[in-house]
This record gives C-alpha cells, structure tokens and sequence, in this order.
C-alpha cells in the first residue's frame, strides 16, 4: 500500500512540473520557450522569485518579483542574446534586502511544504509554488492541481507569524 501511494505521489508530481509556468501569447512557440527555458535556468532563480514576460513582435517586456538585484540584470543579459528578441523592457521589480522578510519566507516556505500532501509542489528544481515577501505581505504565485490545495496554501499561508497579508494569485491547473 505504501508503494503503491509513493508511486502516486510520484505521478501527480510529475504532471505538476509538466504545466507551463508562464503564460503564452501568439508568437512562435520556439521564441517563447526559449524566453521561458533561459529564465528558469538563470543562477540564482529560486522559489522565492516569479519571473514573467510577454513576447509581442521579437519585444519580450519582463515582469515579476525577485530577490536579489543580478538577477533582474542577468534576466536582461539573457533574454537579449536570444534569436529573434530585439528589444527587452524590463520591468522586474527587485524585493528589498530585509532579514524581516528572510525570515518570513523560511517561515512560510516550511508551513507550506509540510502541511499534508502540498510538500509534493516543493519537489524539483522549480517548484510550481512561489512565495513573494515584499516588507511582510505575502503573495503566493504559480500552479495549483486542484481549488482545494489553492484554499489549503492560503489558510497555511496566513497563519504565519508576523505577516501582514496574503495574496493568493495561485492558478488552477487546466484538465
């Protein structure tokens, strides 16, 4: 019975990490992935950082959160080098350096991925949950299986000592 449920786990985990992170737009799908494939493979890029772009006639315009200040500058780095991109706006906002807000992502990142079955969104090089701290509010972001595990990461969320707000920007998987 216990292999049986590890080998489970070990499925749904493994479709997790098979849903697109980012969104996609009408361009060609190869600019697009190899936009998305040079983000996720930057250094420092970490569960604590969300990167986002949109694509629109060879201009890729970068957004999200991230928490050290090189990896807005290497997303830029990147992206421009790709065939096809002429030109990057990038609108990356860099999270203030606070060991208050350090704190508050060990804490919520160990009240999420050990409550019950969310550890399994934790698994792999880049977990599908991210946690945004910016000066105590909380915005979590990225792809939910199903709307119960969305509810559960939230009322998790919220019960972190010391933050201010939750933001629940989390998505529900399409079947």
């Amino acid at each position: 019975m216990k292999k049986k449920i590890q080998n489970i786990s070990l499925a749904v985990a493994l479709a997790v990490f098979t849903v697109p992170m980012f969104g996609r737009s009408d361009q060609p799908r190869d600019l697009n992935e190899s936009v998305r494939h040079e983000l996720v493979m930057l250094p420092y890029y970490s569960i604590f950082d969300d990167l986002a772009f949109k694509v629109d006639n060879g201009v890729v315009t970068l957004s999200g959160d991230v928490t050290r200040p090189i990896l807005k500058s290497d997303a830029e780095n990147v992206v421009k080098k790709i065939p096809g991109v002429t030109k990057v706006v990038n609108n990356i906002h860099v999270l203030p350096l606070s060991p208050f807000d350090n704190r508050i992502r060990v804490a919520e990142y160990r009240a999420i991925f050990r409550s019950g079955a969310l550890y399994r969104y934790a698994l792999g090089v880049n977990p599908s949950i991210h946690i945004i701290v910016d000066n105590g509010h909380v915005t979590l972001r990225g792809i939910v299986d199903n709307q119960a595990d969305k509810n559960q990461v939230h009322i998790v969320a919220n019960g972190v000592p010391g933050v201010f707000s939750v933001t629940n920007e989390l998505r529900v998987a399409e079947r």
